[in-house]
């Protein structure tokens, strides 16, 4: 079957607010330069964006339930394309940090609601494959995204990047507001305690958990990938590039095949082998760590493992919070999800650079050891519940 329009859609407008979110590190030296500010303070546009992202989705969750995902998308769509297209008025970094503090805002709507219908729109059989279609938009703007965006820049300057997103936000506009089926809200306004009430659910609380652990397992290695490769086998930045299109490229088929096993073998059974794939690919690299310098066709298909899982993730565990918060919670679950992740990156930030500063064959040590202890929390969450549920 092939995917409708209105959920292609949904994947484009997630590929662009997630090509948004890290379009600025491409475009970063030429940005510093012409506003006069350093290089730290210009980076400081991606930390803001994300802060404001994990901040305001949970609350966004709090007014959405009341209004229909029709009508939600297309206005936070319109102010995200504006916020981006903006940027050729501005000529300092606050008016810069200002729009970027509104991009964020309008993506804190467009993430969970598009997972959100996505999942409750799709039939039992390929609610899997429906997510992994919207997550395809987030690994395409990793892997098509933020290189374009980066071309922009270097063709047009660096407010090329931005003018970028915003012509890709008005697509995706025109696509959502002309296919996305007519819905009804979710129910009525929800309360902090409603959004809180999910939590409550000890199985849920645990899958956040598992979701902050397995983000901050891959941002950990991710965000320190060009010095581990450096180091495991002397990859220049030519190499780098190719590598990192293979690792694109497994990510894609990751995030495709996720779906499909969620849908055959159940979300608990596809995260557990996700999780476990990264774990072995991670422990392999530190392995090799002592044998360096490491053939760069080995490193190749360790990074194909390894970005493949990593995509792999996320469906599973959008599936399994669904399965437990419900339905009519699947916004405000996502919502909280959305938030986790963010929190789980930065995390993941600060683990990779405790690694690098002991050494950086450290690295995929500490990418695997939270990976794992998501693995582990998540099967005896499943047990535990079983154990629960048990006839007695």
């Amino acid at each position: 079957m092939r995917s409708p329009i209105w959920l292609l859609a949904l994947a484009l407008a997630v590929f662009t607010v997630q090509t948004d979110d890290f379009v600025v590190l491409g475009v970063l030296p030429g940005l510093a330069a012409d506003l006069g500010v350093s290089e730290a303070a210009a980076g400081q546009l991606v930390t803001v964006y994300s802060l404001t992202y994990a901040l305001s989705a949970p609350a966004w969750a709090l007014v959405l339930p009341r209004v229909s995902v029709r009508r939600a998308l297309p206005p936070a769509l319109a102010v995200f394309t504006a916020a981006n297209l903006a940027v050729l008025a501005v000529d300092t970094h606050p008016q810069l940090l200002a729009l970027r503090v509104l991009a964020a805002l309008s993506a804190a709507v467009v993430v969970p609601a598009a997972l959100a219908t996505a999942a409750t729109r799709a039939p039992s059989e390929r609610r899997g494959r429906h997510l992994a279609t919207v997550m395809t938009g987030l690994t395409g703007a990793v892997l098509v995204g933020v290189p374009a965006g980066t071309w922009a820049g270097a063709v047009s300057g660096w407010e090329g990047a931005f003018v970028l997103c915003g012509a890709l936000g008005a697509l995706a506009l025109v696509l959502v507001a002309a296919t996305l089926p007519a819905t009804e809200p979710t129910g009525a306004r929800a309360t902090p305690a409603d959004l809180l009430r999910p939590l409550a659910n000890g199985t849920v609380a645990v899958l956040l958990a598992v979701t902050v652990l397995a983000v901050a397992g891959n941002l950990a290695f991710q965000t320190y990938l060009a010095p581990v490769l450096s180091g495991l086998a002397g990859v220049t930045p030519g190499p780098l590039a190719l590598l990192l299109v293979c690792a694109g490229a497994g990510g894609l088929l990751g995030t495709q095949g996720s779906g499909r096993l969620v849908d055959r073998l159940g979300p608990t059974r596809a995260l557990a082998s996700a999780l476990a794939v990264f774990c072995v690919t991670m422990s392999a690299l530190g392995l090799l760590w002592p044998s360096r310098p490491v053939p760069v066709a080995v490193v190749a298909v360790l990074l194909v493992c390894w970005s493949a899982a990593a995509w792999a993730v996320p469906p599973c565990l959008q599936a399994l919070m669904l399965d437990r918060a419900g339905e009519r919670a699947a916004t405000q679950a996502m919502a909280v999800q959305s938030a986790s992740v963010h929190v789980g990156a930065a995390c993941g930030g600060v683990l990779g650079g405790v690694a690098v500063a002991a050494g950086t064959g450290l690295v995929p040590v500490a990418a695997t050891a939270p990976a794992a202890l998501a693995l582990l929390l998540a099967l005896t969450a499943v047990r535990a519940r079983g154990r629960a549920t048990a006839p007695r």
